[in-house]
């Protein structure tokens, strides 16, 4: 069995062996790192970040510190950490926002394709479709069918403008050929709230969000966006289960680098990462957020920004989706 490329990293690290590839390299790291995160403090990505923070700052020796810059579909966050050096000291925590921010803020001093390197992937934050039940909607053939025979379509709610929920609207509307209007809102709790009022007949949003309402029986989750059955809602199939083969849209947590920072840098911030998620306590928690530790390498994590933006251009193209 191959290990993860971090694991082999960490656990040679751990066992004081040499590595080559840090032997012309300055001692890093020799400062506390700082983890510029995309988001405002006390919601999920900022629980995440702080979640994973006091491990990784464990496994590399130093202080690690927790900054906030919201705002600018992410861009405030993204623009701190390329104006710092590239020498590891300085990431990014960002979200599925960094495959999108670039199309939502159009003239910004620096390009996301090229300006950063990833570190590695903290956690899936599954995203569910949902009705309210007041709709008698069971399933998603339900939904499709009620959609269909509708003249206006079908109304759905997401956390804002070019999130998960909204592009997971707009594919399965693409992939049905049927008619759903999007509404945002300012987050997924104000989402769920208006499933279980009765004002919105749908929603796409995290269990988290819509773990309360369930329970209640005032909302029912007919699908999940990911490409398996995950998140913690038993029982909900995919949307690519129902009929729609290849769907998966996720939404998701990750650290970045700046583009240019050297490998072995990069990688002893990957060992640290994984040391972290791998954590029993930090699973625990990410699970009771309705999330899941996904144990990607930089290089996967590369492998998935790539086919995200690839699939947000390809729905732009076709369907004249505008983020901007």
């Amino acid at each position: 069995m191959t290990l993860p490329r971090r694991t082999l990293f960490a656990t040679a690290l751990a066992a004081g062996l040499p590595c080559p590839a840090l032997h012309a390299q300055p001692a890093f790291p020799s400062r506390p790192i700082r983890i510029v995160v995309a988001f405002a403090a006390g919601g999920n990505s900022d629980t995440m970040a702080r979640l994973v923070q006091p491990r990784m700052s464990e496994f590399l020796g130093v202080p690690v510190v927790v900054e906030n810059r919201a705002g600018a579909a992410g861009a405030l966050a993204a623009t701190a950490v390329v104006q710092a050096p590239a020498d590891g000291n300085t990431l990014l925590f960002d979200a599925a926002s960094f495959v999108i921010a670039q199309f939502v803020q159009r003239n910004l001093p620096f390009d996301y394709e090229t300006a950063f390197a990833p570190v590695g992937s903290v956690a899936d934050l599954p995203y569910l479709l949902a009705v309210g039940s007041r709709t008698g909607i069971r399933d998603l053939a339900g939904y499709l069918d009620t959609t269909r025979l509708s003249q206006d379509g079908m109304v759905y709610g997401s956390p804002g403008v070019g999130n998960t929920g909204h592009l997971a609207g707009v594919l399965l509307a693409h992939r049905s050929g049927l008619r759903m209007e999007h509404v945002p809102y300012r987050g997924g709790a104000e989402v769920a709230r208006d499933l279980a009022a009765g004002t919105l007949p749908s929603g796409y949003l995290s269990a988290g969000s819509l773990r309360p309402v369930l329970e209640a029986g005032r909302a029912r989750a007919i699908a999940l966006t990911s490409a398996e059955r995950r998140g913690g809602i038993e029982g909900v199939p995919t949307i690519a289960e129902a009929g729609f083969p290849g769907f998966d849209l996720t939404s998701w947590n990750a650290i970045f680098c700046r583009a240019g920072t050297p490998d072995p840098v990069r990688l002893q911030l990957e060992a640290a990462l994984d040391h972290a998620t791998a954590d029993a306590e930090v699973q625990a928690r990410l699970a009771s957020m309705g999330a899941v530790r996904t144990p990607t390498d930089s290089d996967g994590l590369a492998a998935r920004v790539t086919r995200e933006r690839a699939l947000l251009r390809e729905l732009m193209r076709e369907t004249g989706l505008s983020l901007g």
